[in-house]
Formats: structure tokens, C-alpha cells, sequence
């Protein structure tokens, strides 16, 4: 199935690591507009997990419009391009707050960006 995988050592909840999962995949192309999910219960199955944490995840989803449900037959990627956009912003927004921190600890703005080459090139880019 999908490349799902949960942390169970991970202080964050479950059903958030998945979400994020899914963002991530669905951000990056791998799961493309009008992709079917596993359903809930087979998902749980796959993951050893309660289905009404899978549910929970899936509901955040569509909340935040990264998947729609169709009646009757499950949810499927939305494909909405501005997602991509929205979630870089997010990261943009995280980063700026970390610039500020970073300047009232007095650390220059070399040495910032020092760190977040050093931090770029050591993580493990998604696949």
C-alpha cells in the first residue's frame, strides 16, 4: 500500500504523524489528483492501529482540503494546487519566527545560514 509509517516512540499523536504523512506525499506528487486512499479499516489493519485514529486523520485532511470523500467509495487526493503553496508558506512562517529568536540571541545572519545549509544537506530528503 502507501508508504505509511508511524513512530509509536514520536511524543506527537498518531493520528497527526499521519496527517502530516499524507501531506507530505500529497505536496510532493507521489499521490496524484483523484488517487484513492486505503480505507479506514484497511489502513488501520495495515498500521495496527484503531480505525478511529485513521479516521481522525482523514477528517483533518479533508478539512484542511488535501483529500474529498465520495460517498459510498472512499477518499481521494483533491489535487489542489495551492496546497503546495500554503504548506511552504507555513514553513516560511516557522522560519521567520526562528530569524527573530535567532536575532535576539544576537546570532548573526551568517551563522543562521550556516546552520540551515549544514541542517539542508544532512536530512534525509523525502522520497
Amino acid at each position: 500500500m502507501i508508504g505509511i509509517s508511524i513512530d509509536f516512540r514520536n511524543r506527537k499523536p498518531i493520528y497527526e504523524q499521519i496527517v502530516d504523512r499524507f501531506e507530505t506525499l500529497i505536496v510532493n506528487g507521489v499521490l496524484d489528483a483523484d488517487t484513492q486512499l486505503p480505507s479506514v479499516r484497511a489502513l488501520a489493519v495495515e498500521l495496527s492501529i484503531n480505525p478511529n485514529t485513521i479516521q481522525k486523520a482523514y477528517s483533518l485532511l479533508e478539512q484542511n482540503g488535501y483529500i474529498y470523500p465520495v460517498k459510498g467509495r472512499g477518499n481521494f487526493v483533491s489535487g489542489n494546487e495551492q496546497l503546495k503553496l500554503r504548506k511552504q508558506e507555513s514553513v516560511y512562517a516557522a522560519l521567520r519566527e526562528n530569524v527573530k529568536k535567532g536575532r535576539e540571541l544576537g546570532i548573526s545572519c551568517e551563522q543562521m545560514t550556516e546552520k540551515i545549509q549544514e541542517y539542508y544537506q544532512k536530512e534525509e530528503m523525502p522520497e
